[in-house]
């Protein structure tokens, strides 16, 4: 097969090695890549929001099959023109794609479904929300509808973040995600995620995950995209994950094909577990980033396969073949992430780290420039790992890091620590 991937970050990176690792691969193509991705397929360049330019590009270059990394492009409908062009895609149609792209949208197709979540308003006026906010007190979380890329949800331990945040999001820090507000209560548990890959009839989850979201250690401080993952999720059991699908995954599939928005993809259920009860944090329709890449280090050439069944409709005979291994990544980011930050620092010795089926560095924010590796994002390399043991997983991972040469940049030394 000729493969088209999209997105440029250390998820990409990931995909792009996993589906490299299968033999059915015959080329890879993606766009636009990064400096990481350069050094195994073939990089190109075009808008990837742009659904006819992805087609045209698709069907000039004999692609068989096209992966859409990011939220973006399927919240537009990029997923909706292949599909129309005859394009055999993996992705969900920008009608599906509402369970990420409209916070207020889930939380009615919870309703509908039954689904176990927080309770919720949703405003779209600041005053109407900051008297909601006044008359439930904090903690409360506060959530741009929109797509925010990954940060805009602040969890508010005080009233006064919480009102700041109205502020923030109705005076234009998030864009047009910020126009509407979706107010939570605050859950307390442990959060974890579980990915799911969907057909428009079957599901078939695929594995957990848990990531650090904040930028210090001991999860304190900013929240960011990511600053590191393991898989698989220790809280989230055989039987806590059966809960899940019984409770939430498959009702949510069930009301979305009755709306006439079958789903096809992957999805991804952030829950919060307590008590050995899971409830909705809120789904993403895409993998996610840094957990795909502790997914894919462990599912490897089947990861092509399984995603390929799910876009032709074949889930109901596919199988995921688990081993009974770890895999943990650590984010390196730029110095200040994620204020502002510098960019164009020179990384080195990434040369020097081992590529194998347990060890790879995956970039996210690089480019190739006058024959050096530099950053040019806030999250720069995922730095990951697999082994029997998450201890083992983890050592070799800091390993790396520690002999990455980067003055440039910063990590969390403590990626893990729930679990260990």
């Amino acid at each position: 097969m000729n493969i088209l991937i999209l997105g440029s970050g250390g998820r990409e990176h990931a995909l792009a090695w996993a589906v490299m690792q299968n033999p059915k691969c015959d080329k890879l193509i993606v766009c636009p890549g990064n400096a990481g991705i350069e050094q195994i397929a073939e990089c190109a360049s075009f808008d990837i929001m742009d659904g006819g330019a992805v087609a045209s590009f698709a069907e000039e270059n004999a692609i068989d099959f096209v992966i859409i990394g990011p939220e973006a492009p399927l919240a537009v409908g990029v997923a909706d023109r292949l599909r129309e062009a005859g394009v055999l895609v993996f992705g969900p149609s920008e009608a599906a794609a509402r369970l990420e792209a409209s916070k207020s949208f889930t939380k009615e197709i919870c309703d509908v479904s039954n689904a176990p979540t927080a309770g919720y308003g949703h405003f779209s006026d600041a005053e109407a929300a900051k008297a909601h906010i006044r008359a439930n007190g904090a903690p409360i979380v506060v959530k741009a509808d929109g797509l925010a890329a990954g940060k805009g949800v602040i969890v508010a331990m005080d009233e006064a973040t919480a009102l700041d945040a109205i502020d923030d999001m109705f005076g234009g820090s998030f864009g047009g995600a910020g126009a509407e507000v979706v107010i939570e209560e605050f859950m307390e548990g442990e959060e974890a995620s579980l990915f799911v890959l969907v057909d428009g009839e079957d599901v078939l989850p695929i594995g957990s995950a848990q990531d650090h979201k904040r930028v210090g250690e001991g999860d304190t401080g900013l929240n960011t995209g990511g600053m590191g993952a393991y898989s698989p999720a220790p809280v989230l059991s055989a039987e806590i994950e059966a809960k899940a699908m019984d409770e939430i995954v498959k009702p949510t599939m069930k009301a979305m094909a009755e709306r006439g928005m079958p789903y096809q993809g992957v999805l991804y259920a952030g829950l919060m577990i307590k008590d050995g009860q899971p409830r909705l944090v809120e789904y993403n329709v895409r993998f996610g980033d840094p957990e795909c890449q502790v997914l894919m280090m462990r599912l490897g050439a089947q990861a092509l396969d399984l995603m390929h069944a799910a876009a032709e409709g074949r889930l109901a005979e596919a199988q995921v073949n688990w081993g009974d291994d770890h895999a943990i990544t650590i984010v390196m980011a730029a110095n200040g992430y994620p204020g502002s930050y510098e960019k164009g620092t020179e990384i080195k010795a990434l040369e020097t780290q081992p590529e194998d089926s347990h060890n790879m560095v995956f970039h996210a924010g690089t480019k190739a420039q006058d024959g050096k590796i530099v950053a040019t994002g806030g999250r720069v390399l995922n730095v990951t790992a697999r082994g029997e043991s998450l201890q083992e997983a983890r050592d070799r991972a800091y390993a790396m890091v520690e002999s990455i040469d980067w003055p440039g940049g910063f990590f969390r030394r403590d990626i893990g620590w729930r679990a260990l």
